[in-house]
């Protein structure tokens, strides 16, 4: 995934009623309480280990930095992969070095501190900072980072992650007397699920649902990639580097390693598995295989659902002394009928092709990679004893949850791969990427290309169909608003209600937008089941990574979450009629009325050390009626 954004799944617990937004927010706090728990690429890994560097002035030493710390990465890069990779078939370590996941809030605020490569690097650094601005305590923000290089199965048999997890619950249920709010950002989302899944197996079916509700009061799904992520098939195949100084096939070789890799694949909304309590109906035996069933629409569709094929490669049509695809099923070996001596073929995969190793065992000849790949799909993914996760998750049974995510960017969909010429790990190289671009598929060059777009496109890394899935979870009465981002007078708030809401399908609003603004559309349930809610918002231009870090996505969970416990609530969801400044920030100076603009809620007062009018502007300390407008 591009900069190893992939990840997060945080529980967290905002705040109750505040009385002063003006410096500390006042207010009852004694039984919120909260547990990030990061993902894919953001957290830090030590070393648990002494290595010995040759040609470098700097070892490895216990509880050293190695994700992510740039400084060793440079100047000792083959130390420092010996402390990142692991072993592809049994996910153990280096037999010279192994790291360890650090714990702790600093372990996921910035992965490489420092002055420059502080602010590059920092995940959840401006959460934390809003966290301690509105008043939460100390106590109630609890940070639980795993392990993100390993398989879910691997994380609970090596770590006992899930284990830990579920006593973190527990343990924030007691200190602070109430449930938590589960905020999970991409790959997060799939710790989550399999977490929950992992939990059905460790409580009574009968007291399952009652654990929820008393330790999950809301989930907060942010970047789900629910149906995979397509950079995943180009980190496996060429390398994506992450943002580091190392060449794609050093990215690679280390990705391809990482039992992580194969929980992001690209995979089809039409297929699923078995779905049992294992341990209660197969006599405590672990060892299950997941068939995978595919309804008739699979057959149907052309791409599985999605808006082109995942990968288009060219391999060569002969390798002498072997038959080309010994193992390759029916629809490789169709690909293959009409190949030329002599001259590369092209085969085309869709997402469940991905998924299933159909890919993987097409080119197997080829690629020394793909026997590894194939064998942890099967042993870590299609073999688990819990979950496969490589199928479609369906609502999860909770009383309260919002699935957040960006639309309108620029984001990869297809890839055309070809052989590059070169040894392992460069022997593959892109000679074309297809993107979606808000409604319609164009090539790397420009040029438009034939396919099934949907209504808008992602968020940059995640492709708008995996991110909408979600949209699946809302009721069959969905409540349409749109609103600009920014603070906002309530002049351009476009509102449908009760929108018919088929499920399978997706739900595209018949709004207008200015060019020049970003906008929040959020579908809300406006029948759903009793005791439950279920909200969409898509946020216009919000960047896979940065949205966790976006002034406006935190405001509304603060709002909503304010809402959520307020006494004298008087609707489901906040009200989205007007938006108004809630911290000093958000105040700035209007210089064509030459005053702070909101002026009913900010004003100009000067404190020694401002460098700017807009930095002297802030709020005023009568805010009872502001927040009187959200409830």
């Amino acid at each position: 995934m591009r900069g190893g954004h992939v990840g997060f799944v945080v529980t967290f617990i905002l705040l109750a009623a505040a009385g002063n937004l003006c410096g500390e927010f006042a207010g009852d706090y004694s039984k919120l309480s909260g547990i990030i728990i990061p993902g894919f690429a953001s957290t830090q890994l030590r070393a648990w280990s002494i290595l010995d560097c040759p040609y470098s002035p700097l070892d490895f030493n216990p509880l050293d930095l190695v994700w992510l710390d740039t400084t060793k990465l440079l100047s000792a890069v083959n130390c420092w992969l010996k402390c990142m990779m692991l072993d592809p078939y049994n996910q153990t370590d280096h037999r010279e070095c192994k790291s360890r996941p650090d714990s702790g809030l600093s372990a996921i605020t910035e992965l490489d501190p420092g002055y420059i490569t502080g602010p590059l690097s920092s995940v959840w650094k401006e959460w934390i900072k809003w966290c301690i601005e509105f008043g939460i305590e100390a106590n109630a923000i609890i940070a639980a980072p795993y392990d993100w290089r390993l398989s879910p199965s691997k994380l609970e048999e090596r770590d006992l992650y899930f284990h830990k997890l579920k006593l973190t619950f527990e343990t924030a249920l007691k200190l602070r007397g109430g449930p938590s709010i589960v905020f999970a950002h991409s790959l997060g989302n799939n710790v989550f699920r399999y977490f929950l899944e992992w939990l059905k197996l460790e409580i009574a079916p009968k007291e399952y649902g009652r654990w929820l509700d008393d330790h999950i009061h809301a989930y907060f799904a942010v970047g789900a990639p629910l149906l995979g992520a397509i950079e995943t098939v180009k980190a496996t195949l060429s390398g994506s580097t992450f943002g580091l100084p190392v060449s794609e096939g050093t990215a690679r070789l280390m990705f391809n390693t990482f039992g992580s890799s194969i929980w992001m694949l690209p995979f089809s909304k039409h297929c699923t598995t078995d779905n049992v309590y294992r341990r209660h109906f197969s006599g405590g035996n672990r060892k299950y295989h997941h068939a995978y069933h595919c309804d008739e629409h699979e057959l149907k569709s052309k791409y599985s659902g999605w808006p082109t094929n995942i990968i288009n490669i060219e391999v060569p049509s002969i390798r002498a002394g072997n038959e080309v695809y010994p193992s390759v099923v029916e629809t490789a070996q169709t690909n293959l009928s009409g190949m030329e001596c002599g001259f590369p073929t092209q085969l085309s995969f869709s997402a469940r092709e991905v998924s299933d190793g159909t890919f993987f065992k097409a080119i197997k000849n080829y690629d020394p990679d793909s026997e590894r790949l194939f064998h942890l799909l099967k042993k870590s993914y299609h073999d688990d004893p819990i979950l496969n996760p490589l199928t479609p998750w369906e609502r999860p049974p909770l009383k309260n949850i919002f699935c957040i995510y960006g639309v309108d960017s620029k984001t990869e969909v297809g890839y055309y791969f070809a052989p590059s010429g070169k040894p392992y790990p460069d022997n593959w190289i892109i000679t074309d990427v297809i993107y979606e671009i808000e409604g319609s598929l164009y090539s790397r060059s420009g040029n438009l290309v034939e396919g099934y777009p949907g209504a808008t496109s992602g968020d940059e890394t995640v492709p708008y169909h995996s991110l909408s899935w979600c949209k699946n979870w809302l009721g069959p009465k969905v409540n349409i608003t749109r609103t600009p981002q920014s603070e906002h007078d309530g002049s351009d708030v476009q509102v449908h209600q009760n929108i018919e809401h088929q499920h399978g399908e997706d739900i595209i609003p018949n709004m207008t937008k200015l060019p020049t603004m970003k906008y929040i559309t959020y579908y809300e349930d406006s029948e759903s089941f009793p005791g439950t809610r279920t909200a969409v918002w898509e946020l216009d231009k919000a960047n896979h990574r940065n949205i966790v870090r976006s002034s406006a996505l935190m405001r509304e969970l603060w709002l909503e979450m304010w809402h959520d416990i307020h006494p004298d609530k008087k609707s489901n969801f906040v009200t989205k009629a007007k938006r108004g400044p809630l911290r000093d920030e958000d105040c700035y100076w209007d210089y064509g009325k030459a005053r702070c603009a909101w002026s009913e809620h900010c004003e100009y007062r000067y404190v020694f050390g401002d460098v700017h009018l807009g930095q002297s502007c802030r709020l005023k300390c009568s805010t009872s009626h502001l927040l009187s407008h959200y409830v």
